[in-house]
């Protein structure tokens, strides 16, 4: 299968990182950012133009601004197949800009580069296209409606983590040890914490590390002071405003 990007920007790259040697070849575009020449030499694929990218891509993935869709979706009408990563932008929208097209509505994090990301979807899709999607990580069938509240949550979710682990880390630094074995005893108990996350409950898990009158009692004392909780559920409201307005 020939995939093609129109767009290159961070959410294309990861994809594209993710299936790197499971795709006959790549096709980039870009408005004029260089990213597309950029990855086509990183994962050896071709900077071409949009109609190109339509034309010979088996698959083409939609990755522009969502304000660009009217702009660029006259480039794309050879699109066969197409997977709309535009943030906000109903299934229906996007299908009405491409009449000819099967279209399906994407929404990843950025954990497909790794194979083990997180992948929502709407709307139509062909076997191979479905097979394509479940290489990068664990695909969920959702109703178009729900799209905004599952991308507050999964689609921000890893970079609220990731402040979550940097945040842990550099206390462990502060407190004395080194940098680098502090993110790696963090990161690796991130990894480990989510592995177990599967098959027990979050509350679960807290109460099986606190002991009470522990150490990590006192500590998740101290986040509740802080509003940690809260601060999370903000940002997921924060996200959602922002994807509306």
């Amino acid at each position: 299968m020939v995939i093609g990007f129109c767009g290159s920007g961070s959410m294309a790259a990861a994809m594209a990182r993710g299936w790197a040697g499971a795709a006959d070849s790549m096709l980039f575009s870009d408005a004029g950012s260089g990213r597309a020449k950029a990855l086509a030499e990183e994962l050896g694929g071709e900077a071409v133009g949009n109609a190109e990218v339509a034309e010979r891509a088996d698959l083409v993935v939609l990755a522009v601004k969502p304000a660009k869709l009217d702009e660029v979706a006259p480039e794309l009408q050879a699109a066969r197949s197409l997977v709309s990563i535009l943030a906000a932008v109903p299934v229906r929208r996007v299908s009405d800009a491409f009449p000819g097209a099967e279209v399906l509505r994407l929404m990843p994090n950025v954990g497909v580069e790794v194979r083990r990301g997180v992948l929502c979807v709407a709307g139509e899709a062909s076997e191979a296209t479905r097979e394509k999607l479940e290489l990068l990580g664990h695909v969920v069938e959702l109703p178009d409606d729900d799209f905004d509240e599952a991308t507050a949550v999964m689609s921000c979710a890893p970079a609220y983590l990731a402040l979550a682990v940097e945040a842990l880390a550099d206390a462990g630094t502060a407190a004395g040890l080194d940098a680098e074995l502090a993110r790696e005893l963090v990161i690796e108990t991130t990894a480990g914490t989510a592995e177990l996350l599967r098959i027990r409950h979050p509350a679960d898990v807290r109460k099986a590390v606190a002991s009470p009158g522990g150490s990590t009692e006192a500590g998740l004392e101290a986040l509740d002071r802080e509003g940690a909780r809260e601060a999370f559920e903000a940002a997921v409201r924060a996200s959602l405003e922002r994807m509306r307005t």
